[in-house]
C-alpha cells in the first residue's frame, strides 16, 4: 500500500505559526497532490473495520455492481485527511494538537478503486480556548475528473502553544 501521495503539488503546504491563525480566517488551503486509492488500501481498511461490504472487496461482484468496480469505504476517504491535511496545512509553534471533530460530513461520491483524491479548503474560524486556539477548516476531498466531491466536512481542531 503506497503512503506517499503522487504528483505533488507545487506550492505545498500553507505554514503559520500558531499565533497567525486566528488572522488568517478565510484564507484557502490546496489544492493538494494527488492519491491514489488503491484495492489494497480498501481491503486493509475492510480487515481493520471488520466492514467487507462487497462493493469494496469483492472486485468481481463489483464489477457488475451500480459503479462498475469497487468502491472505497466513506469512512476510508474520511480517514485520509491526516494524509491530505499534511499536504496542504502546517502549524508550527504548538506544542500539540487534538483532532476536536468534524461537523456535517458528508459522502458527495463514490471513490472508484484506481481514483484519486486531493484536499483543499480554507480557514473558517478561528478563536481562543482552553489555553490555545480553536480553529474549524471547510475541507473538499475532491475526486479526479470528477464535477462532483468526494466528501465535504468541517474539520475542528485545537492546538497547544
Amino acid at each position: 500500500m503506497t503512503i506517499v501521495n503522487e504528483n505533488s503539488a507545487p506550492a505545498g503546504p500553507l505554514q503559520l505559526r500558531l499565533g497567525e491563525i486566528e488572522s488568517s480566517v478565510g484564507r484557502e488551503i490546496g489544492p493538494g497532490p494527488w492519491l491514489t486509492v488503491d484495492q489494497e488500501r480498501i481491503d486493509t481498511f475492510a480487515e481493520a473495520t471488520g466492514d467487507h461490504q462487497w462493493i469494496h472487496v469483492d472486485r468481481e461482484r463489483a464489477a457488475s455492481g451500480p459503479f462498475g468496480r469497487t468502491i472505497a469505504h466513506g469512512y476510508l476517504t474520511l480517514s485520509l485527511l491526516p494524509i491530505l491535511l499534511a499536504d496542504v496545512f502546517d502549524v508550527s509553534e504548538r506544542s500539540s494538537g487534538v483532532n476536536y471533530g468534524m461537523d456535517q460530513v458528508r459522502f458527495v461520491s463514490p471513490v472508484p478503486e484506481g481514483s484519486r483524491i486531493r484536499l483543499s479548503g480554507r480557514i473558517a474560524s478561528a478563536q481562543p480556548k482552553a489555553g490555545g486556539v480553536q480553529y474549524r477548516l471547510d475541507l473538499t476531498i475532491e475526486l479526479e475528473g470528477s464535477e462532483k466531491p468526494a466528501a465535504v466536512g468541517q474539520f475542528l481542531a485545537l492546538a497547544f502553544p
